[in-house]
């Protein structure tokens, strides 16, 4: 299907009360125009934090939680920082209710998108790739990956990026201890042509400029993406343990800045008081459970709660979950798109995670 039959069925789905499917991006550094009125999302770099000690707190005030089980990072990343008693930005408020007056979250409420694969590496031999002018240096990786024989990229049924979409890859070496982030992948056949690769080390605490400052990866921000999205394993079992991650229109987050756990934004535009790429949000302590729909709804809300949200990446759909597509645990009757659709912009602080910093795109990679 070419972009704009894509777009066309994007809207269809809309609305007909669809989740849209995965969220294409315009690269790393290039969703500068992120297409956000087809829903669709942006794209770039990670930051795992400082080390931190159990029961310490770091700069920012946040006590170091304990990883959940299969945790991708060791206990002191940031992405399992309990937040519940963190400080909060001075212009929190002002932040949350720039985004109420202006639009709120991408498509007004707060959707979620279930099209994610996150793959487990099966012994398979590692793929090389050739790289597209969706792969920047200094920023992305060239490691060859451990592709699985069955799987498929996001929002696809296939390894084919035939959607002409976001196509993130995404494999679990458990074994070799990596993770392996493709952003804009597409296999056919004997090719095997790749934008930006993010590899990440799983026994390692990242420093808070994470693979380095300014630079990308497969998530604007420069997150991770899997360690970020919640399961269907894990909303059944009624726990999640670790930051979720978010995302907002390109004109709906502050131009030129970016703030930690982030440490690189797409193509922000807005002004005055909107959400800075990176911000880290909590859902606020008074929320009214009994507003959600259904035990599921209140997991992810709980997990909002402790441990908070993160601003990945431009687009619409506000919340990313992982496909079940090749999973034993499936989302049906268990949670669906609209489901978190009462939390509201205000019903959210905005913690305090240091000092805003300007973007420059100019990637220095941490060694």
């Amino acid at each position: 299907m070419g972009r704009w039959g894509w777009t066309w069925a994007l809207a269809l789905l809309a609305a007909l009360g669809c989740d849209d499917g995965g969220d294409l991006d315009g690269g790393p550094r290039r969703d500068a125009g992120d297409r956000d009125a087809a829903g669709f999302d942006a794209g770039a770099p990670f930051d795992a934090g400082p080390a931190f000690d159990a029961g310490d707190r770091d700069a920012a005030g946040f006590d170091a939680g304990p990883p959940s089980g299969g945790a991708y990072f060791p206990n002191g990343s940031w992405i399992y920082e309990d937040v519940s008693s963190a400080p909060l930005r001075a212009d929190s408020a002002r932040i949350t209710q720039w985004l109420t007056d202006n639009g709120g979250w991408g498509t007004g409420t707060m959707r979620i998108d279930f099209s994610i694969e996150v793959l487990e590496a099966d012994g398979s031999a590692a793929r090389a790739f050739t790289p597209t002018g969706d792969h920047y240096s200094p920023d992305c990786d060239l490691d060859p990956v451990p592709v699985p024989a069955v799987g498929a990229l996001e929002g696809e049924t296939g390894y084919a990026c035939d959607s002409d979409g976001d196509c993130h890859l995404i494999v679990v070496d458990r074994g070799a201890r990596r993770l392996f982030e493709m952003w804009r992948a597409d296999i056919r056949g004997g090719a095997f042509n790749g934008g930006c690769l993010a590899v990440w080390d799983m026994d390692r605490v990242y420093p808070p400029e994470g693979r380095g400052e300014q630079c990308t990866s497969a998530d604007a921000a420069g997150f991770p993406i899997a360690p970020l999205l919640f399961t269907p394993e894990e909303v059944a079992a009624g726990e999640i343990a670790h930051a979720i991650r978010f995302i907002l229109p390109n004109a709906r987050m502050r131009a030129a800045l970016y703030t930690r756990p982030a440490t690189h934004a797409g193509g922000p535009s807005a002004g005055g008081d909107a959400p800075v790429y990176g911000g880290r949000w909590r859902l606020r302590a008074d929320f009214d459970m009994a507003r959600l729909p259904n035990d599921a709804a209140r997991t992810v809300a709980r997990a909002m709660q402790r441990y908070g949200m993160v601003l990945a990446d431009g687009g619409n759909i506000a919340l990313t979950a992982a496909s079940d597509q090749f999973r034993a645990t499936s989302w049906d009757g268990l949670l669906g798109p609209r489901d978190l659709d009462a939390i509201e912009p205000n019903d959210f602080e905005v913690i305090d995670t240091g000092p805003d910093i300007a973007l420059t795109y100019d990637c220095v990679r941490t060694p």
